[in-house]
């Protein structure tokens, strides 16, 4: 993709951009401008560029401010595509520890000091969501974990945190471009208002199994309108063997799905010779609460707002070569830190 960065404080002032008639996330285009970057960036450009020293060459090393797991590499990769700079990253999906550093970049620093805002923030916040996802995933074992958290975030970051939560370890994700992106197809159930506006649980699961691709595995929520082993039980007799399973996201007006509901629902249907319906549970889940579920008898889990809620994971970038001899500012220490496990990407 063909980029053009700015350059100057006089670009900056001459940019205009309009609300009207457009999301408000950057496109792929303005990120590569340069548009997203925090503007003594660019300050420090022009001052650069008034020295003469634009070109000189460095090494900057980021390090991370806690333990976390590493996201976000193959797009830090694509931004800085091009620019000429040599890049060395930890592999995606591999842990890393606090203060370990995690990218280095060398070439002069003209070429990539525009973009640190930006990867910062693409590996801070896809690893954040990375690390949830993977706690989710070792909370619940070998039970399937999806990511349902697009509702919560932006849409223009939608895709990027639940490709971010399949790095982690998410069994796969709701958001259409996040899954594709991750080479997955996205997976899903159906929503209350399917079955809200035809006003009967039952009919919306007969016509689940009609009209979806053969194949498509049939789960149907059972907590709308009455209660959810009433509901699950009779959704069972409609559909036999065609039924995978019930969902249950019963709202926190109700209590929640509680680990006695779970109990209850599955010995209702075992009893009624439905073992092979499964039960899947969404509705502010935690990895304390995925724990608890499953020892009740849950078999998957959709995991919304604990990942896509993710605090960041704070990033740093430091320069700590120039000219190829070692500096550092005070506090840290000057030179390269040495780290086997980072691998060459660009």
């Amino acid at each position: 993709m063909k980029r053009r960065p700015v350059e100057s404080l006089q670009q900056v002032a001459d940019f205009r951009v309009s609300p009207e008639g457009r999301l408000f996330s950057a496109s792929n285009e303005e990120i590569l401008a340069g548009w997203t970057t925090d503007i003594y960036f660019i300050k420090t450009r022009e001052i650069l560029k008034h020295l003469g020293l634009e070109k000189t060459p460095v090494v900057a090393e980021v390090f991370a401010s806690r333990r976390g797991l590493m996201a976000g590499v193959p797009e830090v990769k694509n931004l800085l595509a091009g620019t000429g700079v040599e890049v060395w990253a930890l592999p995606e999906g591999e842990w890393f520890e606090e203060k370990e550093v995690v990218l280095r970049i060398s070439g002069p620093y003209d070429a990539f000091g525009i973009y640190e805002t930006a990867l910062l923030g693409i590996l801070a916040s896809s690893s954040a969501w990375a690390t949830a996802a993977r706690q989710c995933k070792e909370a619940a074992g070998p039970k399937r974990v999806i990511c349902f958290g697009a509702r919560h975030v932006h849409p223009a970051v939608a895709p990027v945190m639940e490709r971010a939560a399949i790095v982690g370890g998410a069994d796969g994700a709701s958001c259409i471009l996040g899954a594709k992106l991750a080479g997955r197809e996205p997976a899903g159930t159906m929503p209350h208002a399917a079955v809200l506006i035809a006003g009967d649980t039952v009919e919306v699961a007969l016509a689940y199994r009609r009209a979806m691709p053969p194949g498509t595995p049939v789960i149907v929520l059972v907590d709308t309108f009455k209660d959810e082993a009433e509901e699950a039980l009779r959704v069972a007799r409609a559909l036999g063997e065609e039924l995978a399973a019930v969902r249950l996201d019963t709202p926190g007006e109700r209590g929640g799905v509680t680990p006695f509901l779970v109990r209850e629902v599955r010995a209702r249907l075992d009893q009624a010779g439905f073992q092979h319906v499964q039960i899947f549970v969404s509705g502010g889940l935690t990895p304390e609460r995925i724990r608890v579920l499953s020892e009740a008898g849950a078999d998957a889990f959709g995991v919304g707002s604990y990942i896509s809620g993710a605090p960041p994971i704070d990033m740093t970038m430091d320069v700590k070569e120039v000219n190829g001899k070692p500096v550092a500012k005070r506090g840290r220490i000057p030179g390269l830190t040495p780290n086997p496990r980072l691998q060459r990407i660009l």
